[in-house]
């Protein structure tokens, strides 16, 4: 199967190489990597196009944009100026961060899954961080969800989910698609991705907020939003940030901000969040 990468970056000179270097050293190579340089300050653009001279599967595109950073829309905007740049002769599409160390056979190991089951949409393994010289997991989230820093996506899956949302809960909403589709997700515990920079370590308090809209445009409802909230918090060892969480939904509700999902799905979305949660009480 043919793979294309896409890899958002902004300011990454010190984690990019070695990204591109596992990239390199994948036992399947990918058929196209497109690195999209966000504006960066730093020496990012010029460590992608030395390694693209000596790689032709890598191209370098420069994008502008404002500086400033919050989760969801800037990476997801980049991510669609990547694929302008792409053909459509491809089995998977790779959403991936500039900060990612992958383990040789991360990619062949992503395609045999797909390759196992046509109706598998979405496929990823997990990141771990460095906490007193070991790799640990980051947990953040369910077994059963694909963090957003390593998504591959099937093409029929892809186009049918519409692609990614430029908001703060993409990554959630792409899986609760593709379950409305009735696409599966698969997780592979095996596959362990070094991730250099923790998630959110450059969020501010109004990136903290967009935690609460997100639930919110993702169609949760109140109850199901203080849950996940009251659990993301705990997970994040933060508790405070329930407050904020809360906040964010009733002002996006406020505002009415427009779901990222249909009225159909939204009530499919709510339906699955209530199961998973009556499954994991009983």
């Amino acid at each position: 199967m043919r793979y294309y990468i896409i890899i958002p970056t902004y300011n990454e000179e010190s984690f990019i190489q070695l990204t591109l270097d596992s990239l390199a050293n994948q036992t399947v190579l990918p058929s196209k990597v497109i690195v999209v340089n966000d504006n960066s300050t730093d020496k990012t653009p010029e460590i992608v196009s030395t390694f693209a001279k000596e790689n032709p599967f890598v191209r370098l595109i420069n994008r502008n944009s404002e500086a400033i950073h919050l989760p969801g829309s800037k990476v997801i905007q980049a991510f669609h100026e990547g694929e302008k740049h792409i053909d459509d002769n491809y089995d998977l599409l790779v959403k991936i961060d500039a900060d990612l160390i992958f383990p040789s056979n991360y990619f062949e190991t992503i395609i045999n899954h797909f390759e196992s089951d046509s109706r598998i949409g979405m496929a990823g393994g997990f990141c771990y961080i460095e906490k007193n010289g070991d790799w640990v997991l980051e947990n953040l989230t369910d077994k059963d969800h694909i963090r957003g820093a390593l998504k591959a996506y099937r093409k029929e899956t892809f186009k049918e989910i519409g692609g990614l949302k430029p908001a703060m809960g993409w990554d959630t909403v792409d899986e609760l698609l593709c379950k409305f589709y009735n696409w599966k997700v698969v997780t592979d515990t095996s596959l362990h991705v070094k991730h250099l920079k923790p998630t959110g370590a450059s969020y501010n308090k109004t990136a903290r907020y967009k935690q609460g809209e997100a639930f919110y445009t993702l169609g949760y409802g109140f109850w199901i939003t203080a849950i996940a909230s009251a659990k993301l918090a705990m997970m994040k060892k933060k508790p405070l940030l329930f407050l904020d969480y809360i906040n964010g939904f009733w002002k996006a509700k406020k505002a009415k901000t427009p779901l990222l999902v249909t009225k159909e799905q939204a009530r499919f979305i709510r339906n699955y969040r209530l199961q998973k949660m009556k499954e994991k009480l009983f």
